[in-house]
């Protein structure tokens, strides 16, 4: 009975994973919403300050705020990973693009805006291990730095 449980949620797991949606669709399509991806990313780092900030004032009391730290919690990890998506599923596999090697000045700006994206994938991480609203700074600092940059 118990394998037959664990093969039912394993099924069930597989389906609806299959049926994810994903931040763009890499056909390419030629359509993109570089303002929208920006936007939503500030969207998401709002989100998470507010959910960091809802955990600690919720942890004086935790016995009595426990589900609700949870789904804090739950929801700062959930755009942390939206963070995640939109930079290596969206910036990093369809709009920065490899440059041409002999263009040295191409090459270095490939490097710096693969910097900035690493040090946005990092921060989001920094930002579902802890309640640190300094990590959210950085981040936010970091996404509009690269802002400025990806405008040029």
């Amino acid at each position: 009975m118990r394998r037959r449980l664990l093969l039912l949620c394993a099924a069930a797991t597989t389906v609806f994973a299959a049926t994810e949606a994903r931040a763009h669709c890499e056909i390419p399509c030629g359509i993109y919403g570089d303002d929208l991806r920006f936007s939503m990313l500030y969207e998401d780092i709002t989100t998470i300050e507010k959910s960091m900030k809802m955990i600690v004032d919720l942890s004086a009391d935790p016995a009595a705020n426990a589900n609700q730290i949870t789904r804090w919690v739950l929801n700062k990890e959930h755009h942390a990973d939206h963070i995640r998506e939109i930079v290596t599923q969206y910036f990093m596999t369809q709009r920065i693009k490899l440059p041409d090697p002999s263009d040295t000045m191409a090459v270095e700006a490939y490097r710096d805006n693969l910097a900035m994206l690493h040090k946005m994938l990092v921060y989001a991480m920094k930002s579902k291990q802890m309640t640190d609203q300094a990590n959210t700074k950085v981040l936010h600092d970091t996404v509009h730095e690269f802002e400025e940059s990806y405008a040029k």
